[in-house]
């Protein structure tokens, strides 16, 4: 049978690089976001006997993949067998090793693909090189996990986390929960009391406001999706009041506990900053920038004015004002991925607004930074500190893509197919730096765009360390 060996070094003794593998959120951490794939049933952790169960796409077809853990040594390494699948055979060995202060990881797989030779001559290279581009990404990503909680040590956190099953909400409860902390769901409709879910309902108003006591912290990321529609009176106000109501009846929530979290940290936008096309020599704007104009700048403004209740209870706030978000998994590089791929990508416009963006991993680590760093508080700019506009984030997914991007979506289009949204979402933007989150001592792990999108897609790491 065919071997592969992937292996690398790990900024953290062996301990703490074994014990993260042995944690909830361990396996949702590992998935390569740029394949369609789900946990067929919550996964608990990893314990002798113990079934992990995905359903995913290979190939345009949809199969279950179901592996048993055995040989499970926590300080050592585990295995997990396939026992139902798309190989004829799969056993995969996760090995800790120690190295001086550090560790190293590595992954064995023995395999076999279906229909013998025949199977090895026509998916053999394939199947090779996948397994190449996923564990680079998954070493990738978990040295970055490791190194993000390393630096923000210290007692395990219980947090709590609106919109939790948002492409940020779901990433982040993993993120937390992988790093050794408590991340409860703030969810809608029906609550599950094993897992810790807080019930709420910001439409009637209403909270469990019993479950939020003596929490170190609460994340709220919860608002409908401005990019779902076209902007309609009603649609327009839904879109407010699904941010504004839902963040005053968490704030006010807060401030009547006997016991509140420390810090709230709330989900905001750059769009608090308009369209700002007339600034000098394209200078960044930073957390002191005036508020701008338009339906997202008052959104925003109203959004963090919302938090007050919990500020005057002595709570610390900090206001996340949040650029597009770079995940294979969803937002904008989700959206302009197929059309890219098929060579018909390009600017919206004149291509020369500014798009403040941030990898969805950074986002994460500036959540956790940002529940950490006691000197944080208000507006926090969380984007890259690369500034990019619409053309030049079009001229990068085109080149990690390998695919040209000459085809302009004018604006007149962009008006007559998208109204309002359209106008604020693709042709208007501001340049935005930053200041806050570096001068606290963070570190962003892909400072650049061809970088972040390099990670999340699984292209070569030559071109992602190229761009930096």
């Amino acid at each position: 049978m065919p071997i592969f060996v992937h292996s690398s070094r790990m900024p953290v003794p062996v301990e703490a690089l074994a014990a993260w593998h042995f944690r909830r959120g361990a396996l949702e951490r590992m998935l390569p976001p740029w394949v369609t794939v789900r946990s067929v049933h919550a996964f608990g952790g990893v314990t002798e006997g113990s079934i992990a169960e995905l359903e995913m796409r290979i190939l345009g077809l949809r199969r279950r993949w179901r592996a048993v853990h055995e040989e499970v040594h926590p300080g050592r390494g585990f295995r997990d067998r396939q026992v139902a699948g798309p190989f004829r055979a799969w056993t995969h060995d996760h090995r800790f090793l120690p190295d001086g202060e550090h560790s190293l990881l590595e992954d064995r797989i023995d395999y076999a693909v279906p229909l013998g030779g025949l199977g090895a001559i026509v998916a053999g290279g394939w199947v090779e090189r996948e397994l190449a581009r996923t564990f680079r990404f998954r070493h990738d990503r978990l040295r970055s996990d490791l190194r993000r909680h390393a630096e923000c040590a210290g007692e395990s956190l219980r947090v709590a986390v609106s919109g939790a099953t948002g492409l940020v909400g779901r990433n982040l409860a993993a993120f937390l929960a992988s790093g050794g902390h408590q991340a409860r769901r703030i969810v809608r409709g029906a609550a599950d009391p094993a897992e810790g879910d807080v019930a709420w309902d910001p439409r009637r108003g209403t909270i469990d406001a019993a479950h939020l006591e003596g929490l170190d912290a609460v994340v709220h990321l919860a608002g409908e999706n401005i990019a779902a529609g076209r902007w309609t009176t009603a649609r327009m106000e839904s879109i407010r009041a699904s941010r504004v109501e839902g963040t005053r009846l968490i704030a006010e929530t807060i401030a009547r506990l006997k016991s509140p979290p420390r810090v709230l940290v709330s989900a905001s936008a750059v769009g608090f900053y308009g369209d700002r096309p007339d600034l000098d020599g394209g200078q960044a704007l930073d957390e002191t920038g005036a508020r701008g104009a338009g339906f997202l700048a008052d959104v925003a403004a109203a959004w963090e004015q919302a938090t007050r209740p919990a500020e005057e209870a002595g709570v610390r706030v900090v206001h996340l004002r949040i650029g597009a978000v770079v995940s294979a998994q969803g937002g904008v590089l989700a959206k302009l991925r197929p059309p890219f791929s098929l060579g018909l990508g390009g600017p919206a416009g004149h291509g020369r607004q500014a798009m403040p963006w941030i990898s969805l991993d950074d986002l994460l680590g500036a959540i956790l930074w940002s529940i950490r760093r006691e000197s944080l508080r208000g507006a926090v700019n969380a984007v890259a500190p690369e500034p990019r506009t619409n053309r030049e984030f079009a001229k990068d997914l085109a080149a990690v893509l390998r695919r040209p991007a000459f085809m302009p979506l004018p604006a007149l289009l962009v008006r007559i197919l998208f109204g309002r949204m359209g106008e604020e979402l693709l042709l208007a933007g501001a340049p935005v730096a930053p200041r806050r989150l570096l001068g606290s001592g963070f570190r962003f792990e892909h400072p650049t765009l061809r970088g972040a999108i390099a990670h999340e897609l699984g292209r070569s790491a030559r071109l992602e360390e190229a761009s930096r």
